[in-house]
């Protein structure tokens, strides 16, 4: 079961709403940010935090709603710290809506459903050289920095187009992924696919540019969603050409 408060800042303040949440495991202070919606269904916040590097990161995202019932306004978020998604509210008390109070209760949401986990935060960045990219990936239980080098293995266009390295505590290079060039077939944008294995097992996130990145060279690393655009054969290992 999970508690927590949330509270309302000032327009001025970078995040809209800072608070807690409580369970058994863990005691975590979260924040929520606005980001630009795409559509009506998207979310309104991303949900933050930072993990044990001192890194902030997206663990979660959430929704202004309003009761069916009732009327009242109140925040649904989806959430995963690490030890898989749940979904929660935060709500109102009688007296704080007519105190026009700025202070939320969380409480648990019960559904039947199945979520996916959106608690992955990244970037990707093009190096000026070598056909090469430096990045990250984390969320509250690890913390990577990785490259991807040319593969220059490929052969078969199925290849992956670059291998996904980090370093061992003395420097040396350590495969941990693939990653291929793709198209989206529904923009025509181009992104990257990754696969990679983390502490958590093995990951698959997609590297893409939002309308501000677009042309420059950073990405944005988000959880995978199968569209039925990934590259033929991109998630059938880890070896070093397929």
């Amino acid at each position: 079961m999970f508690a927590g408060t949330l509270t309302r800042n000032v327009e001025t303040a970078a995040a809209q709403y800072t608070g807690m949440i409580h369970s058994t495991r863990f005691d975590i202070a979260i924040q929520l940010e606005a980001r630009a919606k795409m559509s009506e269904r998207s979310p309104d916040f991303d949900v933050t935090a930072v993990n044990k590097s001192g890194r902030k990161v997206r663990i979660g995202t959430a929704w202004n709603e309003t009761g069916n019932t009732s009327g009242n306004p109140y925040i649904s978020m989806q959430i995963d710290v690490g030890l898989g998604p749940f979904r929660v509210n935060a709500v109102q008390t009688k007296e704080a809506r007519a105190a026009q109070s700025g202070e939320f209760e969380i409480i648990p949401l019960v559904s039947n459903g199945l979520m996916k986990s959106g608690s992955i935060s990244g970037e990707l960045t093009a190096m000026d050289a070598d056909n090469a990219f430096t990045g990250y990936i984390a969320n509250m239980m690890f913390d990577l920095e990785f490259m991807l080098i040319e593969n220059s293995y490929k052969s078969e266009e199925t290849h992956p187009d670059y291998r996904i390295e980090v370093s061992s505590p003395r420097g040396k290079p350590i495969r941990v992924g693939s990653a291929w060039m793709a198209k989206s077939s529904r923009t025509g944008n181009d992104y990257l696919s990754l696969l990679i294995n983390t502490p958590d097992g093995d990951l698959r996130v997609n590297a893409v540019q939002n309308e501000e990145q677009r042309g420059g060279q950073t990405f944005s690393i988000i959880p995978f969603i199968d569209s039925g655009e990934q590259p033929q054969d991109a998630g059938v290992g880890l070896s070093l050409v397929a």
